[in-house]
């Protein structure tokens, strides 16, 4: 019986399992109740008294093995099985790099911002528009150049589905529904069939507002403008309006702040005028308000619009637009910092 249980010892030093389920199944053949080992316990009253003492010391020893070999094998297979559940199969062979924030999204959060500290709500609508809440609302005649094919981009079959070339029609939709007072910023994309190149692209981005309520006046406008473009570009810009033309709004003007990198000397970028465009505005022309349900009787409004890669390209000096929409890594890079 010595010589059986030195061979089990052999037997049990080589044992292997690649599974918790085979270190089971090694745990039940060995030490289970119709074990191996079981069944030497149950022949051990068959042994010679003068061997019982050497063959009990054998047969624990045999034991204690058992149990320590089972174990490791059970502990090896959990340390296997939790490293496969670590390891995410999905993952590229490659580390991938952390983005950064695009620069047109940035501007924009800027712009939201400050007007939401002047207590304007932000308001959003879809990209696919009817001509109602696009022209029509906005005063614009039926034979208006931007109502024109080379401006505005129509919906194939549906002439009346267009891609709003502004978001005024953010502006339209707010005002139809809910009545003075009115002050709300309008960020969004905006499309329009142009040839693109270093200066132009087929779709870009604006921020419009509009504040409707009593006794609204232009000074309150140049006021307002003239706190943005402070906070936007710095506490020594200076504003001017010049007169202009919107069907949405009478009067309209245009506005340039002071050159930022010649302090209003004059330079190749601001074209030695000391001034650059940034937007347009106006106050609320009373033919819009009656169109969308608001009495013009009662409430004045302003309305102001731009073009957000404008405003970066002012803050970053981004020459190409076309860089924007281009998805290269190395460009946003560089706009790290002002994450």
């Amino acid at each position: 019986m010595i010589a059986k249980i030195q061979g089990l010892l052999e037997e049990v030093e080589k044992l292997q399992a690649a599974t918790k389920e085979e270190a089971e199944a090694l745990r039940i053949k060995y030490l289970g109740k119709k074990g191996i080992v079981n069944d030497l316990m149950a022949d051990f009253r068959n042994v010679p008294a003068e061997m019982k003492k050497e063959v009990g010391m054998k047969l624990n020893e045999l034991k204690n093995k058992a149990q320590e070999k089972i174990n490791a094998l059970k502990d090896a297979a959990d340390a296997k099985d939790n490293v496969a559940d670590d390891i995410d199969l999905t993952r590229t062979p490659y580390p991938i790099a952390l983005g950064t924030r695009h620069p047109i999204t940035i501007v924009k959060n800027e712009i939201v911002d400050i007007f939401s500290r002047l207590s304007f709500t932000l308001a959003e609508g879809p990209e696919i528009e009817d001509d109602w809440h696009v022209y029509s609302s906005m005063n614009f005649a039926d034979d208006h150049p931007a109502r024109d094919m080379q401006d505005t981009f129509f919906v194939e079959a549906h002439p009346d589905i267009v891609l709003r070339s502004h978001t005024s029609s953010v502006q339209a939709r707010v005002m139809e529904r809910q009545q003075p007072p009115i002050r709300v910023i309008c960020p969004g994309r905006v499309y329009r069939n142009e040839a693109i190149s270093a200066r132009a692209h087929c779709f870009f981005h604006q921020v419009e507002g509009l504040y409707v309520d009593r006794n609204v006046s232009f000074t309150d406008l140049k006021q307002v403008l003239l706190l943005f473009a402070q906070e936007m570009f710095g506490k020594e810009t200076k504003i001017r309006l010049r007169p202009s033309y919107f069907p949405f709004t009478e009067p309209s003007a245009e506005m340039d702040i002071s050159c930022d990198i010649c302090g209003g000397k004059g330079c190749s970028f601001c074209k030695h005028t000391g001034w650059v465009e940034i937007l347009g505005c106006g106050m609320v022309d009373p033919a819009v308000l009656d169109a969308n349900g608001i009495d013009s009787k009662v409430y004045t409004g302003y309305a102001f619009g731009m073009g957000i890669e404008r405003i970066t390209n002012l803050k970053y000096k981004v020459k190409d637009l076309r860089m924007f929409s281009e998805n290269d890594t190395r460009f946003l890079e560089e706009f790290k910092s002002a994450n």
